[in-house]
């Protein structure tokens, strides 16, 4: 397409522009009201800026795309980033249809709009993906500010075509379903590998290799103001929404979405970022729910930490962890918010999760009004021997005493629960948990009140618990209740051969 053309078409779309403009460029104060009544230690969060997006847009069709869902578009959506970005930004409008492409790379001053009833898919072909070693994200951006990706159209990584499948996580159906499209079985047929597909190549010389070349979905590095709005992110090859070092990030109102047992499948994680807003999202996904890393030993401490988030009014439905940190965290993870969310159906609730070699130090960190329902596991747990075992491999602790996790000044207060497995769990010793605080908690367990037999020297200034209530309602047996208030006798939890004495705040 010649230049004249381009620019007698932008003219043309250009009477749309101001309508797209008023919903994703208009956010300075929109989200003031989420940053009233902060606790008073973490003062330093602020709204974070929105993208400023320039009123030029342009139509993803009007650079010879076809959302047909057999048409192949990504020139099309690199010819339409270089126009837009040629007239300073502007909004690049994905209307309904089935859009099928390989990678896209936004650029500064861009806004990337997935209209209602479109579908972003992206080829399952992993080639498309190689760029100068390395496999580029479906969508990125390295370097640039002022982005968004905005709308109510759905956006889908076509991940079973990447993710290895454990025998074990799926029905008969479902296991056939994936042997039909090929691929190699492993370990006696407990495993199969997107390898040797039928329709698909090959991008590395065997299974485990090519495993560990699975991209992100959306994956932003060192990009400044960023807002990701409205859209269903899904079916990702591995995470789903990565801001990586990133600043000024709002994710808001997004659906993420993937198989509950879609190997690696994060839903929104967090690495190294700062002043961020995740507020008003619904995560149902095959891994962690929400989540915050900074990095695993030396080479993380050239990073920042993971600083001023604020994450509220949140949903998450099947997850690994409602809320996690870790288990990478060596860059520290400080000034942290989180209130107002809800928990149904994931394996546990609050998850802090590290291990020798990899972990770091929080500081302020504030959780409260948190309700869940039919966790699996436990509702709040603490684990500092973590092991992240990659699928195919025999994962094995590091024997180091360099980088221990420290989970420290975390304050957790207000949470409701209902059904889970476990209520508090903690594993570790008092140098890397300690100055933990729980209060005002009802929370009811199917199978134990608490997990305390991998504490070692555990003891005073530890976890403290003030008027939380823990039910043992497996039996519906009133005397299983144990109330720790103004009004009750300091108890003792007892996990295996260790004694946690809870003492009361009066």
């Amino acid at each position: 397409m010649n230049k004249t053309l381009i620019i007698n078409i932008l003219a043309i779309t250009a009477t749309i522009a101001p309508a797209i403009t008023a919903a994703t460029s208009a956010h300075a104060g929109d989200y003031a009201r989420y940053y009233t009544a902060l606790p008073e230690d973490v003062k330093t969060l602020q709204e974070p800026q929105a993208p400023q997006i320039p009123d030029n847009t342009v139509s993803i069709a009007d650079f010879g795309a076809i959302g047909d869902g057999i048409t192949l578009n990504t020139e099309a959506f690199a010819e339409a980033v270089k126009a837009i970005g040629k007239l300073g930004g502007g909004h690049i409008v994905v209307p309904a249809g089935v859009w099928l492409t390989g990678p896209i790379t936004l650029k500064d001053n861009t806004d990337l709009h997935v209209e209602r009833n479109a579908i972003l898919l992206f080829t399952p072909d992993k080639t498309a993906y190689l760029q100068d070693g390395s496999v580029r994200p479906c969508i990125g951006a390295s370097k640039r500010h002022d982005i968004s990706i905005t709308g109510e159209g759905i956006i889908d990584g076509n991940g079973e075509w990447w993710r290895a499948v454990k025998r074990g996580k799926v029905s008969d159906t479902e296991w056939n379903d994936f042997k039909r499209m090929g691929g190699t079985e492993a370990d006696g047929g407990k495993l199969w590998y997107p390898f040797n597909l039928k329709t698909q190549k090959n991008i590395a010389p065997d299974p485990k290799t090519q495993e560990k070349m699975r991209t992100h979905m959306i994956r932003l590095t060192d990009c400044e103001r960023v807002l990701i709005k409205g859209v269903t992110v899904q079916n990702s090859p591995k995470f789903h929404i990565v801001p990586t070092r990133c600043r000024q990030v709002i994710i808001d109102g997004t659906t993420v979405r993937c198989p509950w047992n879609a190997q690696n499948g994060d839903g929104i994680d967090l690495m190294y970022c700062q002043d961020v807003l995740i507020v008003n999202n619904t995560v149902d996904v095959g891994d962690d729910g929400i989540c915050l890393k900074a990095g695993g030993g030396e080479k993380a401490l050239q990073y920042p930490p993971v600083a001023r988030v604020l994450i509220t009014g949140n949903t998450v439905f099947h997850a690994h962890g409602g809320f996690v940190i870790g288990s990478e965290f060596s860059a520290g993870i400080e000034d942290i918010v989180v209130r107002g969310n809800s928990f149904s159906g994931t394996d546990t609730g609050l998850r802090f999760k590290s291990a020798p070699g990899r972990g770091g130090k929080t500081s302020r960190i504030r959780i409260s009004d948190i309700y869940m329902s039919d966790i699996r596991d436990q509702a709040i747990v603490f684990e500092t021997s973590y092991v992240n075992v990659p699928v195919g491999e025999n994962g094995s602790a590091e024997k180091t005493q360099a980088f221990l996790p420290e989970f420290t000044d975390i304050a957790i207060s207000n949470v409701v629960c209902r059904d889970a497995r476990i209520g508090i769990a903690a594993q570790g010793t008092a140098q890397m948990i300690h100055d933990i605080s729980i209060s005002d908690c009802t929370i009811s367990c199917t199978e134990k009140i608490a997990d305390l037999s991998g504490i070692e020297a555990f003891g005073e200034g530890t976890i403290k618990l003030t008027n939380v209530n823990l039910q043992e309602n497996c039996n519906n047996d009133p005397s299983a209740t144990l109330l720790l208030g103004p009004r009750a006798e300091p108890r003792e939890i007892v996990g295996g051969k260790h004694r946690f004495e809870v003492k009361t705040t009066l």
